[in-house]
Parts: C-alpha cells; structure tokens; sequence
C-alpha cells in the first residue's frame, strides 16, 4: 500500500530567530512489540510524553466505524491469526449491516474478504499519520514506512525474561504467561509476515530497537520521545528493504 504524505513545509520562524521546528510537524510513533516487552505500557506514556494521541487495541474498531465494515469482522482479521472462513462469515453475519456485507463477501475468496477488511486498518492509519500519534501494532512500520518524519520501533527482549515480565504487568502465573507468549507472538509475527510478506523481527524495518526488559520503562520512553523528536524536526525517507 502507498501511503501519500503531505509536502515538507518551510518551519515558521520563532522569535528568537531559530526555526520552530516542531511546529512544522507532529511526532508520529509506530511501535511493533513482543508479547511481554511492555508496549502497551510504554505506547501511552510516549504518547503522553510527546502530546500526541494513542492508539492500539481500539485500532481494528476505530477503522471499521470509520470505513463502515463490521467490526467483529475487521477485529477478527486483526487478531492476527489467519481467520477460518467460518469464523469471518459469522463475524460478518453479527454485523448490523447484514445485507450488504453477507452478500459481498459471500461472493469473494477468503483472502479477499481478508484484504478488504485489513485495507480499513491501513487506510485508518495512513489518516490518523497525518496528524501525529503513537500507533500500536497492525504493521504499522510497514504501512507508514513511506512518511519521512515517522520513527519506526520495536521493543523486545529474551524470551523468558518477556515472559517474567507479563507475569508482573499483568498478574499471571508463569504457565498462563508462556502460553499467551507462545499464542501472541506468533499471532503479531504472523499478521506481519502474511499481510506484507514481512519479517516482523528484521531490524531493518525500524529506526530504534530496544530490549524493554534489560532497560527500565522510564529510560525507553525517554529514548523513544528523543528520537521521535528528532524525526520530526529533520524528516527523511526511510531507505527500501
């Protein structure tokens, strides 16, 4: 997917004579994380430390209000697994706009269907870019990659020690804690990996990779509002993988 982004603009000057670099524009975060690496944690204090908005979890039902889709449907190819064709027929089904929605799909290929709903993602994203925030998730490295003040980032860390830390975070025993690890890592590498053909885990995608379980949660959204910081007042491309 392309992804238009507005033209650079020339900083408004500020009065002490220095450009007013980030009035020009609005720190944009995307940030892919493992299951236990904190990111809903560290997303909205970043978001908090840089005045932007936002957004992960509500993302999938953001975009369906937005485009109109069901969004049980849209919620369930954003899980991340891929869905059975049962499972999204009856998400369609449950939709309030039966009609439109059931006679389409039935007339389109499950990967199709598939496309459609994760287009409402990408589109939502693509729009909410436009005005700054902090994006959890859906690919959002890829999608956005093409928008030069964007910092693409991803928080990780060894297995066991994501595992230790979702035990404290969220107050699970440690057989609870490996089984969603096992369950969500594969579910965000996987919904990478088949929607762009991505590597989710290649470094390559971001500008800032961090272990959030070596490094305290204070000093990774300093780092992270610093450099989102810097991408707003010195724009560039992101290089082709």
């Amino acid at each position: 997917m392309t992804i238009s982004t507005p033209p650079d603009r020339e900083p408004a000057p500020s009065g002490d004579g220095h450009a007013g670099a980030l009035d020009n524009l609005r720190p944009l975060v995307t940030i892919a994380a493992l299951y236990g690496a904190g990111g809903s944690v560290i997303g909205p204090r970043v978001a908090a430390r840089l005045g932007v908005a936002f957004m992960g979890r509500e993302i999938p039902a953001l975009a369906a209000r937005r485009s109109g889709e069901p969004p049980e449907a849209v919620a369930e190819v954003a899980e991340g697994q891929r869905p059975r064709a049962e499972r999204l027929t009856a998400a369609l089904g449950r939709a309030r706009i039966i009609g439109a929605a059931v006679a389409r799909s039935s007339a389109e290929p499950l990967e199709a269907t598939e496309r459609r709903l994760r287009s409402c993602i990408e589109d939502f994203l693509a729009d909410a870019a436009t005005g700054g925030g902090v994006l959890l998730g859906h690919g959002g490295m890829v999608v956005l990659r093409s928008v030069p003040s964007a910092l693409h980032v991803l928080l990780r860390g060894p297995q066991q020690e994501r595992v230790r830390q979702a035990m404290i975070l969220q107050g699970l025993d440690r057989r609870a804690a490996e089984e969603r690890q096992r369950v969500e890592d594969r579910a965000r590498i996987g919904y990478v990996r088949r929607a762009y053909g991505a590597d989710g885990l290649d470094p390559c995608w971001y500008h800032l990779v961090l272990d959030s379980t070596a490094l305290d949660r204070d000093d990774c959204v300093e780092q992270i509002a610093a450099a989102a910081h810097a991408r707003a007042r010195h724009p560039r491309p992101s290089p082709p993988i």
